[in-house]
This record gives structure tokens, sequence and C-alpha cells, in this order.
């Protein structure tokens, strides 16, 4: 049985396509997966999209099941979930999540795929490959009881920091975003909200998502004496200006750094890749997150779509890709 499916491709940067792929004939340890739905992890596939990933960031940058290399042709993506089709008993029926660009179905090893827990649905299900670098986050400096911490940039990754963080008991949680319409956000978060110049200093932990310099330097200016900043943006080829005088010297500060691809070492000998977006994925039983959500189109339309996404004309925390018609044939 020969299967076909759909994909979506960055043919050169600015400029997305659908192509027709075969897919492999499925080998014993492997499953046959049918997309449900994807999402646009928009910090990254932005900065794919518009050709900014660092020469020599390429392969350190690649996707689990990327094909092409950058700057394009290139499949890019790493937030799906669909159902089995094929492949062993105990998955056979089972919605699952798998780090896979945006296709109509594909084949991966078994163990490439994690099951969605009972009571996750599929739309908030997408969100696992972004609450499990969070999670990774939170492994890398990990807020004590009763911290102050702020989480500058309430994208759809510092939105989820600041919801986990705000789960430890008695800490106090604010989101700082130049955009005002995040309060809301952070209320059905259960968290504060400020504008960059409004919040309040003296933090222990401030996270900084917002891949800018200005963001990075409120992150900074937050911290009380030895506070640490923890850096989850990714900047891409563009240039990164922070100011280091002032109190960052005297006041004994932490500036590190924080990335998915490896488990943090402070879990690094006790979890596995896998455990970690299992948790993640229980952790999507919280209805919370469901406020992240904020659009949705067609698959075939991402060829227009994903520039509008880049660009910001079409505003979204995580933007959800449907997938309705039946995606395999024989």
């Amino acid at each position: 049985m020969q299967r076909e499916a759909r994909a979506f491709w960055l043919r050169e940067p600015g400029v997305g396509e659908i192509r027709d792929v075969r897919l492999p004939e499925p080998g014993a340890g492997d499953v046959v997966v049918r997309t449900l739905r994807s999402a646009v992890s928009r910090g990254t596939e932005s900065l794919v999209f518009g050709g900014h990933v660092p020469a020599d960031q390429y392969d350190i940058m690649r996707a689990p099941f990327q094909d092409g290399d950058f700057p394009g042709p290139v499949k890019y993506g790493y937030l799906n979930v669909g159902q089995v089709e094929d492949g062993p008993d105990q998955l056979l029926g089972r919605n699952v999540f798998c780090l896979h660009p945006h296709q109509t179905a594909y084949v991966v090893p078994a163990s490439a795929v994690v099951e969605v827990p009972d009571g996750v649905p599929v739309r908030r299900a997408v969100l696992a490959g972004i609450v499990e670098t969070a999670v990774n986050a939170l492994w890398d400096a990990p807020p004590l009881v009763g911290d102050r911490v702020a989480v500058v940039g309430a994208g759809v990754l510092g939105c989820s920091v600041a919801r986990l963080a705000s789960r430890v008991p008695g800490t106090r949680v604010t989101l700082v975003d130049v955009d005002a319409s995040r309060a809301a956000v952070a209320a059905a978060l259960g968290v504060d909200f400020a504008a960059p110049e409004d919040a309040a200093g003296g933090c222990d932990l401030a996270v900084h998502t917002s891949a800018t310099s200005a963001g990075l330097q409120t992150a900074v200016d937050l911290l009380a004496p030895e506070g640490t900043v923890l850096e989850l943006s990714w900047y891409g080829d563009r240039a990164t200006t922070i100011q280091l005088g002032g109190s960052f010297h005297s006041g004994r500060l932490t500036l590190r750094a924080s990335q998915v691809g490896r488990v943090a070492p402070a879990r690094r000998d006790r979890r596995t890749t896998s455990q970690r977006l299992a948790l993640a994925l229980e952790l999507l039983r919280d209805e919370a997150f469901g406020c992240l959500l904020t659009g949705e189109s067609a698959f075939e339309s991402l060829p227009e779509v994903m520039p509008r996404l880049v660009s910001r004309e079409l505003p979204a925390l995580c933007h959800g890709v449907t997938y309705e018609e039946p995606p395999c044939s024989a």
C-alpha cells in the first residue's frame, strides 16, 4: 500500500507552498499518523519563514522531522497532534503528539510519539511542545516558594511559563508586555500584568521571552540584587544590545540561557525528553491554557496565512491549523 500526504514547505524565505509527498512504507517499529491539528510556533517559525536562521546554527536548529535545509526549501514545524492509523496495538486509534511539521499524515518511529492523556482535548494538546519548553526552563531556574517573578514577553511561551510559575506556593508572578491587550490573557492565567514602564522591580527571577533587546533590558532592570534573568528568546541573526552597567555588576546579577534541545542539567540524569513531553501533556489538563489558543485556519491556506502571521497582520498567540480532508490515500 502506497500512502500519500500533503505537506507545507518553505520554498524560499517568505514564500510557502503545499506539496504532495509519498510516505515511506512503515517498518515494524513505526506508526502511521493522520494529523488532526497542528499549530504555528510564531517565534521560531517566523524566523525560519523569513530566512533568519544564522548559517552557523543550521544543524543545531533542525527540527526532529525536518526535510530540506535552511534557508530553503525546507519543511519545518514541531507542534502536531494526530491519530494513529497503523502501528503497535496499544497505540492504534490513540491520539498522539509528535514534533512533526505541518503535514496531513506521516510515518515516524513509535518512540517519537507521546499519547495525549484522556481529558486533554486535541485543540489544547498542540501546546505540548511549548509547555515542554516552559517545563525545561523552570527546571533550569526554578522559582522558590514566595518568589517574585517577572515574565517579560507575553507570547505563548511567556504565558506558559507564567502559568506554571504561578502554581508554586506564594509566588507573585507578573506578565510584562508592551501590548496592553495581554492584560486579559494574564487575568485568565491568574497572574498580574504590567507595561514595562509600570512593572515593579525587586524580582528574584525574571524570565525573558520577547526576543527584543528592550525586553531583555527590562528583565535585567527588574531584578533584585543577586537575581537571575533566564533568557528563553531566540534572536536568529538579529543583533542584541544590552547595558550591563549600573547595578548589573554591583548587584551580582546572573544572565543565563535555557533551550529545550537538551533536558535541563538539574533533571538530565532522571528524565528523558519523552518523559518531559509526557509531563507537558499532563499539565495541559489545566483548562487555563485554553486562553492561549487564539486563532485557526485550514491547512491548505497556510501559504497565505503564514506571511500574515509573521508580519503580525494576523494577531495570535498560538495559531491552530485544522485538517478536515482525509489525508491518506492508497
